[in-house]
């Protein structure tokens, strides 16, 4: 092995070799080196993009939420409380109204999804208090009841805190001598949000649990509970143990199985953009074959030399072979270290601005993940082998004496 190692690197690095040669050897290197750099800059990118959108969902929805089948209200949820905050691996839990309603202010209606939550757990289950662009999360305070609305829907809405609308509940109807009509309360915006989601910033407001209450006439229930854990991916397993623990006719929601066809959307985008990427390294791959190609020719006295002094044709194969796969390990090298560097610098400096009422994010999300790089670096070596495979053959093949005569 170390033979056909040390003739493989000569080849590379004798004196004797033409300009030609030398050019070639560096523009094969630098093509895989330039793929390498590229695919793991937009992995990285398409990876900051999910962590970002992932971190987004969760930062306003719980990771579990507990329901009863058919959507029928939760009673004594107390004690379904205690059951969930005893489960292992559950670290807050709160009670939630999640209800379709209508909101109305002058002449502005609109379909918006309230949530009525309890203040003292919610910041055990989701970060929207942090998310207060203006105003705060005090729902409880003044003689009208408090509502937290989001940005793009205050816009739409034309109101600022302080202001008051109304919302009109479309599952509690109140009967009168013209027909039943939806139950309406007036609410005072006591803080706006910005989530960085459009379905979140646009259609989704906040009010006390007690509140959400009276306007859909629930009562004593609620809707269900939400949970949080300590690991988000195993969400789906505690899940299980929570519905077990409860039995009929409890059942369980986690974020995986909420977002299912988004994150698959977004992981199927991701997987596409690496098989169309690495179509660069399989171009600088025929860029190997044709140094190696050209090598054989100049080198074709010298094999013919091997090969009379007892080198087999397995020998003089691993000699090619090792050429290819020493000119794809450069590459794939340089582009790790390229990649990896970028990334970096993008990620910590932020020096790539986006439009934020387009993608809501002001820069270019980075997120490096070590099995993308340890894929593309494992691809290109392998793409880089096959490469060496023709020319390698095309070597061990020569016979000894014309290749000795050859001129």
């Amino acid at each position: 092995m170390k033979f056909e190692y040390f003739v493989a690197r000569r080849y590379l690095k004798a004196k004797r070799s033409t300009i030609f040669q030398t050019i070639i050897v560096i523009i094969s290197i630098c093509g895989v080196f330039i793929g390498v750099a590229t695919i793991l800059i937009v992995l990285s990118v398409m990876s900051g993009f999910q962590k970002d959108l992932r971190d987004k969902i969760l930062g306003t929805n719980a990771h579990i939420a507990v329901l009863k089948y058919f959507n029928e209200p939760v009673t004594d949820y107390d004690s379904v409380l205690s059951v969930v905050r005893n489960t292992p691996h559950v670290t807050g839990s709160s009670p939630f109204i999640y209800t379709k309603v209508m909101i109305n202010h002058d002449n502005y209606v609109d379909g918006i999804v309230l949530r009525g939550v309890d203040k003292n757990n919610l910041s055990d289950v989701s970060d929207i208090e942090s998310k207060i662009k203006y105003g705060d999360f005090n729902l409880t305070g003044g003689d009208t009841p408090g509502i937290v609305i989001g940005s793009i829907l205050a816009d739409n809405l034309r109101v600022h805190t302080g202001d008051e609308l109304r919302i009109f509940s479309t599952a509690n109807f109140t009967p009168t001598p013209m027909g039943p009509i939806p139950k309406f309360k007036t609410f005072r915006v006591v803080g706006i949000f910005e989530a960085g989601m459009f379905e979140f910033d646009a259609a989704l407001a906040y009010v006390s649990l007690s509140s959400a209450q009276k306007l859909v006439g629930m009562e004593d229930a609620v809707t269900g509970i939400e949970v949080k854990v300590d690991d988000i991916y195993k969400a789906p397993e505690i899940a299980q143990e929570i519905e077990e623990k409860l039995g009929f006719p409890f059942r369980t929601n986690h974020w995986i199985r909420m977002n299912r066809s988004l994150f698959a959307a977004l992981k199927l985008e991701k997987t596409v953009m690496f098989i169309i990427l690495t179509l660069i390294i399989v171009v600088a791959a025929s860029n190997i074959i044709g140094t190696l190609i050209m090598i054989v020719i100049q080198r074709t006295k010298d094999i013919g030399i091997l090969k009379s002094l007892g080198a087999s044709s397995r020998q003089i194969m691993k000699i090619f072979m090792f050429q290819g796969l020493i000119i794809g390990a450069v590459g794939t090298t340089l582009g790790i270290i390229v990649g990896f560097i970028i990334s970096f610098l993008l990620g910590k400096y932020k020096f790539i601005s986006l439009p934020g009422d387009v993608y809501f994010i002001d820069t270019l999300p980075v997120h490096m993940v070590f099995d993308d790089f340890l894929i593309v670096a494992i691809a290109s070596i392998l793409i880089s082998f096959i490469a060496t495979i023709y020319p390698a053959m095309k070597a061990s093949r020569l016979d000894p004496v014309k290749a000795i005569r050859y001129e």
